[in-house]
């Protein structure tokens, strides 16, 4: 009765897009439809609308998966929101918010933060949660993305995010379901990452209204599109050392709590990024293409993507009953994960 399982997932995607000529294009001549595409690999991306909120995006995936699962709002008693802080109203808690707009009054809930990683994280520390309270039986993870909103296309240091798309996904999981499983997780973080990327404008090292009149002109314009690369050479020089073998130990570790092997891979979540590292990882870990899936249509909804990966994952039939999922993801700060999932029956009704 101690296994937690994901009972279901919600998506909410918004109608809008950018496409790779969009794209091309805000980068006033910077990078070509062609690059974006074949390079990036980004065909198109989701964009926010008008009612597109961060916490509203996260209400209306938790509401699909209520629905998917025919579950009562009422039978949640934790909700840890993975949600960005790149939200409606800056120090409301999203986790509260959510709770209140789907009707979940016994809940009670908590914000998480670990950038891109924060589904991984939110999965291991709701498994950990159930296992160590029995009054927690059932619990929602929920949240919306919209970071691209920062983005300066002009700014050549953060091509590497010229991805970030919009998107809200939720999860339930449950003690004692009996399918598809919780198994391992691992996660490595690296703080000598900390300061290399962030928001440059509105916290308190540089506020608002002490920005010059040139810099606040724009900022009226064309919105607080701040979110920098802070010291370049660093986060590339360093990136190139870690990277690649912090995520593969993390990978190996949550097999290996799993009691698995990577020979037992079936089916990798993983984020977006580009064409190339997608492809090199998967020939690293030793599976076919058709083993994952991969977001070039929907851009990196940062930790939504999760759930993004699971319902293709589900729709194109790339993840079938019996199959081991291995679930990683990475964030600035930096941050790797890996959880492993044994999917069980396939009746979640991906649409």
């Amino acid at each position: 009765m101690n296994e937690v399982g994901i009972l279901g997932y919600g998506l909410y995607l918004p109608a809008q897009h950018m496409s790779a000529a969009d794209i091309a294009a805000a980068t006033e001549g910077r990078w070509s439809a062609a690059a974006v595409r074949d390079k990036l690999g980004i065909v198109r991306k989701t964009v926010p609308g008008s009612e597109d909120g961060t916490q509203e995006m996260g209400a209306r995936a938790a509401l699909d998966a209520l629905a998917r699962c025919g579950l009562d709002a009422m039978e949640i008693d934790l909700i840890l929101c993975m949600g960005e802080e790149w939200k409606e109203y800056p120090l409301t808690t999203s986790a509260i918010h959510i709770q209140e707009r789907i009707g979940a009054r016994r809940a009670w809930g908590i914000d998480l933060q670990q950038r891109c990683n924060t589904t991984v994280a939110a999965i291991k520390i709701a498994k950990d949660m159930m296992t160590a309270d029995p009054e927690i039986a059932t619990v929602l993870i929920v949240g919306g993305y919209r970071n691209g909103d920062l983005i300066d296309y002009t700014d050549p240091d953060v091509s590497f995010m010229y991805d970030l798309a919009a998107a809200g996904g939720a999860l339930i999981l449950r003690r004692g379901l009996g399918r598809n499983l919780v198994l391992g997780s691992h996660i490595i973080t690296d703080g000598s990452f900390s300061r290399d990327t962030g928001v440059r404008y509105g916290g308190t090292v540089q506020p608002i209204e002490s920005l010059p009149e040139e810099t606040l002109n724009e900022l009226r314009v064309r919105g607080n599109r701040s979110l920098c690369v802070f010291d370049a050479e660093h986060m590339k020089t360093r990136l190139n050392e870690v990277s690649m073998p912090n995520w593969l130990a993390c990978i190996d570790r949550a097999l290996e709590k799993s009691g698995a092997t990577r020979a037992d891979i079936d089916f990798l979540n993983v984020l977006h990024f580009k064409r190339s590292m997608h492809g090199g990882l998967l020939e690293t870990l030793g599976l076919a293409p058709g083993k994952s899936v991969y977001l070039e249509d929907y851009g990196h909804a940062g930790q939504v993507d999760f759930m993004v990966s699971l319902h293709e994952g589900l729709r194109q039939g790339r993840l079938k009953d019996g199959d081991l999922m291995v679930a990683i993801a990475a964030g600035i700060g930096y941050v790797w994960g890996a959880t492993v999932v044994r999917w069980g029956r396939g009746d979640l009704n991906p649409r």
